[in-house]
Formats: C-alpha cells, sequence, structure tokens
C-alpha cells in the first residue's frame, strides 16, 4: 500500500466487497431458512413464499456480480501494482548506480521477471479472503449469538484453532517460500550470466561446461518447489479437516435439538447454513496462504531493493558542457581493498580529445562513470567552470548534465528493433523509411564518417535490417560503428567513450578513428578510454590513470598521500601536440 496506488485502491474496493458479501450471505441464509419452514412445517402454498423466493433471486444474482467484480478488480489491480513496483525498481536501481548493479543485477533481473508475478495470486486469491474473514466471519458469528446461543458457543470455541494451526504451517511455509525465491534467483542469475557469456565460451569450445551446473541449480529450484507445494497440501488438508470437524459438530447438536424439539426449523436451517460461512473464509485463507508466502517474499525482495540508499544529488541546472571545463581534483575510489583510481587530477577542456590510459584495473571505467555522474566518490570530486563560476558535480541535477552527454560503452546499448531505430530512436523514426533515410542529409554524412553507410549496404534490408538484443546479427565493428554513428546524430556537447577501438581489427578500428576525429573536428568535448597507441596518439590530452593498493579496508583508511601513490604529471609531450 505504500509503494503502489492500484494496491491502496484495490484494498479500500475489497474492503467494501467485503462488506456487501458478508451482507448478502447473512441475507441468503435468512430468506432460504425463512422460504422453506413455512412450506415444511405448516404446508403453506408456495406461492405465499413467492415474495421470499424472488428476493432469493436477487440476493444470489447480487452475490454473482460483486464475485465478479471481485475477480476482475484483483486481476486488474494485481497488474497494474506489479507494473508500479517494477518501474519504481528500475528506475532506483538505475540511481544505485553501475557498482550496485554490477553486485545485484543478475538477481533483481530475476526478481522482475519471474518473481513478481507471485504477487498475482497473492491479489487474486489471498487478499480477498483475508478481507473476508475480516468481515463475513465476524458478521455470521454475530448472527449465529443472537439466534443459538449453544451453537455460537461452538463456533467461539473452534473457530481459534484455525488461526493457531495457520500459525505453526505459516511459519514453515514462509521459509520454505523464501528458500524458493532464493533458489530462483539463483538459478537465474546463472542462466543470465551463462547466456552473456555464451558467445565467448562458443569460441572457446567450453560452452558444454556450465551445463551441469544449470541442470544442478535446476533440480535444486525443483525440489524446493516442491517442498512448498508439499507443506502448502499440507495445510490445506488440516485446515479442511478443522472446519469440516466444527461443522459438523454444530450440525450434530442442531439435529439432536430438532428431533427433541428444542429449536424450530428456521433457526436450525439459518444456523446450518451460516456454520460453514463462519469458516470458509478462514479456510480459504489457510488454503491460500502458500500462494500468498511466495507474494510476499517477493514484495520484500522489491522493498529491499528500494530501501536501499540511493547518491544523493543536487538541484542546479548542468551548465553549458559546450564552453564548460572539466576539473577533476583529488579525486579517489574504493574498490576492492584499493583506490582506483588514486588521487586523479586533470582538467577536460571543451573541444579537445582526451584520452584516459593507465594499466588495467587502474580505475578508468570508474574516473568516466564519476564523470557520468553514476557513482559517487570516497576523496576528491569533480567541478565544472564556466567563465568564473565552478560547480561541484554533486549539486548538479544528473537529468540535465545527462542531457548533455552521449555515452559509448565498450558493449553498446541496441534493443531489438531496426538499425534505424537504434540510430535515430524510436521517437524520431515514426514514418520514415530506409529510402527516406538515406536522403537524411545528417544521417548520411554520419554514417558516411563512420563507414556504417558500407555496414548498412551489406546488410539485406538495408536500414530496415532488424537486430536482436545487443546488436545480435551485427560484428563488433558494425556495432561500435552504429554506436558512434548515434553519437554524431545526437550531437551532444560531451562524448565518453569506452575503450572504442577494443577488439577490433585494423579495417574497423580505422572506421572508429574516423568518427572519433568527426567528433573532435565538430568541436565535441570527447572523453575516451584507450590502450591502443592510433587513439592515443590521435589525443590533445593523455591522463594516465592508476590505482593504489591499501592493507586495511579503503573505505576507513584516509587517502594514500602523492608521494607514496603514484600520481599523474603535467606538461609532458603527448605525441600528438597535446598534454600529458
Amino acid at each position: 500500500m505504500r509503494h503502489a496506488r492500484a494496491a491502496r485502491r484495490y484494498i479500500i474496493t475489497t474492503a467494501l466487497t467485503g462488506g456487501t458479501t458478508a451482507l448478502l450471505v447473512v441475507a441468503q441464509a435468512v430468506l432460504i431458512s425463512r422460504s422453506v419452514s413455512p412450506v415444511i412445517t405448516t404446508r403453506v402454498p408456495l406461492s405465499a413464499v413467492a415474495p421470499l423466493v424472488g428476493l432469493l433471486a436477487l440476493v444470489v444474482v447480487a452475490r454473482v456480480l460483486v464475485l465478479y467484480a471481485q475477480e476482475a478488480l484483483a486481476h486488474r489491480a494485481a497488474s497494474r501494482t506489479i507494473i508500479e513496483l517494477r518501474r519504481q525498481v528500475l528506475e532506483h536501481a538505475a540511481t544505485l548506480g553501475p557498482r550496485w548493479l554490477a553486485g545485484h543485477g543478475s538477481d533483481t533481473a530475476t526478481l522482475l521477471t519471474r518473481g513478481l508475478d507471485d504477487l498475482e495470486p497473492y491479489f487474486t486469491r489471498y487478499l480477498p479472503q483475508l478481507l473476508l474473514a475480516a468481515t463475513v466471519t465476524p458478521l455470521t458469528c454475530l448472527v449465529m449469538l443472537v439466534q443459538d446461543v449453544p451453537s455460537a458457543i461452538i463456533v467461539a470455541c473452534t473457530v481459534p484453532l484455525v488461526p493457531i494451526f495457520m500459525i505453526l504451517i505459516g511459519r514453515l511455509t514462509q521459509r520454505r517460500s523464501a528458500d524458493r525465491l532464493l533458489a530462483m534467483e539463483r538459478l537465474g542469475g546463472q542462466v543470465l550470466d551463462l547466456l552473456a557469456g555464451l558467445p565467448t565460451l562458443k569460441a572457446l569450445g567450453r560452452e558444454a561446461g556450465p551445463a551441469a551446473r544449470v541442470r544442478q541449480l535446476g533440480r535444486a529450484y525443483s525440489a524446493t518447489t516442491m517442498r512448498t507445494l508439499r507443506v502448502a497440501f499440507l495445510s490445506g488438508a488440516v485446515l479442511e479437516f478443522i472446519t469440516t470437524l466444527s461443522v459438523a459438530i454444530i450440525a450434530v447438536q442442531v439435529g439432536f435439538r430438532l428431533l427433541f424439539d428444542r429449536m424450530d426449523l428456521t433457526t436450525a436451517l439459518l444456523v446450518l447454513m451460516i456454520a460453514p460461512e463462519v469458516y470458509q473464509p478462514l479456510r480459504q485463507v489457510g488454503f491460500h496462504f502458500h500462494a500468498s508466502a511466495n507474494g510476499i517474499a517477493a514484495a520484500n525482495a522489491v522493498f529491499e531493493v528500494l530501501g536501499t540508499s540511493a547518491p544523493e544529488h543536487g538541484t542546479a541546472p548542468a551548465p553549458d558542457l559546450a564552453r564548460a571545463v572539466i576539473e577533476i581534483e583529488d579525486l579517489s575510489v574504493a574498490a576492492r581493498g584499493a583506490w582506483a583510481p588514486s588521487g586523479l587530477s586533470a582538467t577536460i577542456r571543451p573541444g579537445r580529445l582526451t584520452v584516459l590510459t593507465g594499466p588495467s584495473g587502474a580505475g578508468k571505467t570508474t574516473a568516466t562513470q564519476v564523470l557520468l555522474s553514476l557513482l559517487d566518490v570516497d576523496r576528491g570530486g569533480v567541478r565544472v567552470r564556466t567563465g568564473g563560476t565552478a560547480t561541484d558535480l554533486r549539486d548538479i541535477d544528473p537529468a540535465t548534465w545527462w542531457a548533455q552527454i552521449t555515452w559509448v560503452p565498450q558493449r553498446p546499448i541496441i534493443v531489438p528493433g531496426t538499425v534505424l531505430t537504434n540510430v535515430l530512436g524510436p521517437e524520431h523514426t515514426a514514418g520514415i523509411d530506409a529510402r527516406q533515410a538515406r536522403d537524411l542529409p545528417p544521417l548520411a554524412e554520419a554514417a558516411r564518417t563512420t563507414g556504417f553507410d558500407e555496414v548498412v549496404s551489406a546488410l539485406p534490408l538495408g536500414w530496415s535490417t532488424p537486430v536482436g538484443q545487443g546488436g545480435l546479427g551485427l560484428s563488433v565493428g558494425q556495432r561500435q560503428r552504429l554506436a558512434l554513428t548515434r553519437a554524431l546524430i545526437r550531437d551532444a556537447p560531451l562524448v565518453v567513450l569506452d575503450e572504442p577501438t577494443a577488439h577490433l581489427d585494423a579495417t574497423s578500428e580505422a572506421h572508429v578513428l574516423n568518427g572519433v576525429e568527426a567528433l573532435r573536428s565538430d568541436h565535441h568535448t570527447v572523453v575516451a578510454i584507450a590502450h591502443r597507441a592510433a587513439l592515443v596518439a590521435m589525443a590533445d590530452d593523455v591522463i594516465e590513470v592508476a590505482s593504489y593498493p591499501v592493507p586495511e579496508d579503503p573505505l576507513t583508511s584516509t587517502t594514500p598521500s602523492r608521494a607514496s601513490a603514484p600520481q599523474p604529471v603535467s606538461a609532458v609531450d603527448a605525441g600528438a601536440g597535446g598534454e600529458r
């Protein structure tokens, strides 16, 4: 109710329908008893009870309509609630940054795809019965107390047995459901990691290796699910036995009192019809508790994600990055027992190509993530200077900052769709076909600069060729050219490239370098991570990034001094007229 508006509306509506159902249950029992009893005891003609039968028909129709509305609202509320929670988790996971996603991304993906589906039976089955138990059971008990005190005493003695056994069995069911969700997340994470690395494993001839581990996890998940189902069936059988026995006791004592003429038939029929309705909601609550346990386990996992504190950001608008100077001062980020980067200080000037170099693990990608406002720093900071005004990056609204940045990671983000959609974006491709795309001057010029026009001409459907998730259907070099073409089209003042020439052959590398040169020539500020000499040689400024290991916890230790940690030096020839 706190996180989903649809859940709040559903709770209120279900409470109203539950109260209506309770009144209709009592009305139906009263009308049946008062319609049947005179016909049997005083032999009145059927026409005398026709009005009561007509009202009974209306009550039955009303119960059907209320039940239909309840079911429809339950499914709709479940779908909307799941959608709301998924959106909130996705948005919050994005704000938590790439470092959190690196450790929890697979589990979160499994939770959002398969885990949250368990909320549907919770909304459609368990929650309505829970509210009926809070409305129908008290009202029917009150009617029974008014009509027949001995039967009410039996109910008072037997009803508490239902929640007692529900608590005993429910605790075991909750543990089983938590184990099931953990097994499902583990299996989902392993499968997602396997799918992501399958091309590499296949290239090395090791694609059959993880199959045994996946089968083992699958068997563990199946065994955990069966244990949960066994407990659920046990709880259903126990509750059915208790409620059936309780109703039987009431029926037996009512029968004997009728036999000895100590109760009239109208009251007896009313008690016999209301007695099952007293236990029915409680019985259904216990029967559907396993569904609620799975849903609650998934919801608790969602609340754990939403409860994780996100980095705080400012609200100041970002300055114009086409004219801004970005100053990195003594930047240090703790990671895996080391500072990476360690004490990084550098200046990124507008309209220049700045390259970050250094050994693997030195913190180059981490430095760009800080620059992209995706990761908070532990020491130092980043300032954006325009004229004489300097603004700390942490005080800037990320939305206004990201609006001026194009990021090209090592694996470009390519979604299922056509090549044209991935280059221009879905909002700019409505009503544009492949022939019209060839006539768009900015697109044609950008594709020609990066060599992507050669790729498009070789594709079977040109710009309309469909590609899969991550660029399936294109080679690594073709994906990089697509990403650079997209960067040229977007025309953002700041372009961040994460090793754009990695794993490319000489031909693809030359096209990518042409694209980088075009970005610089067009007065974009380009920040690139590079290992290859060709891209480093093009740079206007080269920044060496170094890490510094520390023996204790880096989060509580002090930043290494400049005398003890490797630091970049300035005013060194970079080979292309730039600075190192």
